[in-house]
């Protein structure tokens, strides 16, 4: 049984489906997620519970009474992911995952997922969505923030103006993105650059129309600095027009990415507010 104190939710897997080289995608459903619910953001995210095979855990099972309870060294792992779609009529939560082989622990999961597996997770939090008052739009994300542009692009009205740059492997990569609005989505091909590299350049010579701009700029924390820097000090865009955030960091894992992010996060900050004062 869930704990509601902290938003515990038990979803069984229904159908998975490869969408590229490497995204897979996988839809829970099931009477565990009852009391799932979302409030129109388009950057909605779970923390997906992943316990140590093995392991007796307390029951009811909660991630704070494991952490109350046992050594940190079996402490349930945790993975951030972005709700792709929910669907409270069939109670089905759609997630996409980013899949390298046995790189990770979520990604090797979602592609060995079958129906029936159980999925448990905390959540959902979020804090975006697409002003439909803006001039236009910016996108830009690497492949952890795919799906929340996918997300952000069906809910754009009608015609819409947005700019929306995507960093991928390669063309075997690319997904179709459904929209009414004007997008103009880019593609832009890592190959063996560093990730961001091609993407913090095809920002830069993006040639801005004028009018007020909503933009949403996510993904591997190193070239999101980059680009809070440009947008911020180079283009002038308010913090208040600026959703902004390091999805992971290169070289350290998620458990590792949370300990620090807040402090790496006044980090940039400072040194922001730093240039902006010279």
């Amino acid at each position: 049984m869930a704990d509601k104190r902290i938003d515990h939710h038990r979803g069984v897997v229904q159908r998975t489906e490869r969408l590229s080289r490497h995204m897979v995608r996988v839809v829970v459903g099931g009477d565990g997620l009852a009391d799932f619910a979302t409030t129109g953001l388009t950057d909605h995210y779970v923390k997906l519970v992943f316990p140590y095979e093995g392991v007796e855990y307390p029951q009811p099972f909660s991630v704070k009474s494991c952490r109350e309870t046992m050594p940190r060294e079996v402490w349930p792992r945790l993975r951030t992911y972005t709700v792709r779609a929910w669907d409270p009529d069939s109670r089905e939560l759609t997630l996409d995952f980013v899949v390298h082989g046995d790189e990770g622990l979520a990604g090797p999961w979602a592609e060995r997922a079958r129906p029936g597996d159980e999925l448990i997770m905390l959540g959902p939090g979020g804090g975006y969505a697409p002003d439909p008052e803006a001039g236009w739009h910016l996108l830009v994300g690497d492949e952890s923030a795919l799906p929340a542009i996918a997300a952000s692009m069906e809910a754009l009205p009608e015609g819409a103006l947005a700019h929306v740059l995507i960093e991928v492997d390669g063309p075997e990569d690319e997904q179709k993105l459904g929209t009414a609005a004007d997008a103009r989505v880019t593609w832009v091909y890592r190959g063996d650059r560093p990730v961001g590299e091609r993407l913090v350049a095809a920002v830069r010579a993006l040639d801005f129309p004028d009018g007020d701009v909503h933009a949403f700029v996510h993904g591997e924390a190193g070239f999101v600095k980059e680009l809070r820097r440009h947008l911020r000090l180079e283009r002038g865009i308010g913090l208040d027009r600026l959703s902004i955030s390091g999805y992971w960091r290169a070289g350290v894992d998620d458990e590792t990415w949370r300990e620090v992010k807040s402090d790496w996060n006044r980090q940039v900050e400072a040194e922001e507010q730093a240039a902006i004062a010279s």
